[in-house]
């Protein structure tokens, strides 16, 4: 069972994400919070598999929370909602260790498959945010395909591949069996892959996968 804390200050929101995450048997929303602050406590509480948090909120905005609840709960891993219009605040939740990020008026399957991306450890970006995170980086960052593909070129034949499915949003494991190889094989690639590619997270890895068209290995 994967357990959820959702946190948006609008109940209807809530009430609507709730009831699309109800759809699968297996996710179970445990607590809702209304403000940042309310999402700190609940996710020290309750240890959730995940977070599913609103950029913006009252007494403690949604990056400032997600942080704090890394802090509380490492193992909670952070979905962050957004809309349109939200661009700088999803540039910065990179840093704030969040896993995946939702457009509120996208796809309701994507609630379903972010939430059990990011907790299977995954990083989930839905496509339109994708898009829209790799133009607001700027030029120092990810932005275009010929710079991504340059630092890609750098890589070996099995780290492109481990890249190109992280991008894809596969977990370790389903990596570990695209690519018949040992779950802490990957999770050293992973690693390595970040550190020689100057990356935070997973995140920006499938994000860099994605600006430089890296094509997933047929199996």
């Amino acid at each position: 069972m994967v357990r959820v804390v959702l946190a948006d200050d609008e109940a209807v929101i809530r009430a609507g994400v709730r009831a699309i995450l109800a759809a699968d048997p297996g996710i179970e929303v445990v607590a809702e919070a209304g403000d940042g602050r309310a999402l700190v406590e609940l996710v020290r509480a309750h240890r959730p598999d995940v977070a599913l948090v609103d950029i913006r909120m009252p007494v403690l905005d949604g990056l400032a929370a997600a942080e704090e609840s890394r802090r509380a709960a490492p193992e909670t891993a952070i979905l962050v909602m957004t809309t349109f219009g939200e661009d700088e605040y999803i540039a910065r939740a990179l840093g704030s260790g969040a896993a995946g990020f939702l457009l509120k008026t996208g796809d309701p399957r994507e609630f379903l498959i972010g939430v059990r991306a990011v907790a299977e450890g995954a990083a989930y970006l839905s496509p339109r945010v994708a898009a829209r995170l790799i133009r607001s980086l700027g030029p120092a960052g990810l932005v275009r395909t010929a710079e991504a593909r340059e630092r890609v070129a750098r890589l070996s034949p099995r780290e492109r591949d481990v890249l190109s499915l992280l991008g894809a949003g596969l977990t370790n494991a389903e990596i570990a069996a695209r690519l018949h190889l040992a779950e802490g094989s990957v999770k050293t690639y992973v690693s390595t892959l970040l550190t020689r590619l100057g990356l935070r997270n997973r995140v920006e890895a499938a994000l860099l996968a994605r600006e430089a068209h890296l094509t997933p290995p047929v199996s």
